[in-house]
């Protein structure tokens, strides 16, 4: 197992920003402060060849104009609210609208905007890195002074482990993520529509032409949301306008706070498997279709689904929707989730 570091560059303010490198088993995992966002994940194939399997920039200054939100730490609120505000105790707290009139991931200055403290350590069979990030009363519209905590590390087991913790001295929504995509043939190899897929989801959120919650769960029996047998993604979305694709929160199966299986991809070129496990109600299942010629790492080219991301999370809106699995963080009570990306080759 290993460490590196080194900097990634500068922002205008002149401080500098940290990439981390780790090493263990058979994957290299790399890291930046800033947003404390993945910047590459190094996966061997059968055929012994490695290839960098996330989207993403080979530079600082992607990152810094990073409008796909390319392997960064979403919060407070990860995913949408409508009408960019929520009530809390008779009090309305609004939000900054940056997808349409509804707030995306908090808003155009969230946590995947900000340099993030971090620090490399080595635990039992892994190396991690710990970030921290202060947030005051009133970022981004949300209540309450926020600590929070994210770890990423690699194991010996060819495993990303992913812990979240917050803490806050006002109740206040969360919902933290990452928001890496994924192409399991390699960043940059075309599309993912071959990819196999299965979801341990019986249910999945219905939303509106804004992608807001209508406050239904729909089975997903002899639907396109049925991902209970592994399938191809498929190329063919036309059921899916105006969202281009997949784009939609599926409830994960088993007790919500308990790790348990939530996705398996499956490419079959390189072989490579993905195996994603959650404690939180659902993940969110996007197949990259807003993506738009995006200039990414070594020249590569960004299209439409050239990379899926499968984001372990609270559902969307959750602040408006008394139904839904609460989110609520507060003096007392924390907010601690966890989740592990598992590859084989």
């Amino acid at each position: 197992m290993k460490i590196d570091k080194k900097i990634f560059g500068y922002l205008s303010n002149g401080k500098n920003v940290k990439l981390w490198t780790l090493s263990a088993g058979d994957l290299k995992l790399s890291i930046t402060n800033f947003g404390a966002a993945w910047t590459s994940l190094i996966v061997p194939c059968a055929a012994g060849i490695k290839d960098d399997v996330l989207l993403g920039y080979s530079n600082l200054d992607g990152y810094l104009n990073n409008e796909p939100y390319f392997g960064v730490t979403v919060g407070r609120f990860a995913n949408r609210i409508g009408k960019s505000s929520f009530d809390l105790f008779g009090k309305t707290y609004t939000l900054a609208a940056n997808d349409g009139k509804n707030s995306l991931h908090s808003g155009p200055r969230g946590f995947d905007k900000l340099l993030w403290k971090s620090e490399a350590y080595e635990e039992k069979e892994g190396v991690y890195v710990r970030f921290e990030l202060d947030s005051p009363d009133g970022d981004c519209g949300f209540p309450g002074n926020m600590k929070a905590v994210v770890s990423y590390g690699l194991t010996k087991s060819n495993e990303i482990i992913c812990d979240y913790y917050a803490v806050t001295d006002k109740p206040c929504p969360v919902n933290l993520t990452n928001h890496a995509y994924f192409n399991l043939a390699g960043e940059g190899k075309g599309d993912i529509l071959s990819h196999e897929a299965l979801i341990f989801s019986s249910s999945y959120v219905q939303v509106d032409r804004s992608a807001i919650p209508t406050g239904r769960l729909i089975p997903v029996d002899n639907t396109k949301f049925d991902f209970k047998t592994r399938k191809k993604i498929c190329a063919n979305n036309s059921f899916f306008k105006p969202f281009r694709g997949y784009d939609h929160c599926f409830c994960i199966d088993g007790e919500i706070g308990e790790l348990r299986p939530c996705a398996e991809v499956y490419e079959p070129n390189s072989g490579r498997s993905m195996k994603v496990f959650t404690t939180q109600p659902g993940v969110q299942f996007y197949t990259g279709g807003h993506l738009k010629e995006v200039a990414g790492k070594q020249g590569s080219l960004y299209k439409k689904f050239s990379g899926f991301c499968m984001e372990t999370q609270h559902y969307p809106d959750t602040p408006n929707r008394q139904g839904f699995p609460s989110c609520l963080v507060s003096p007392g009570k924390d907010y601690n989730e966890k989740a592990v990306f598992s590859f084989a080759f």
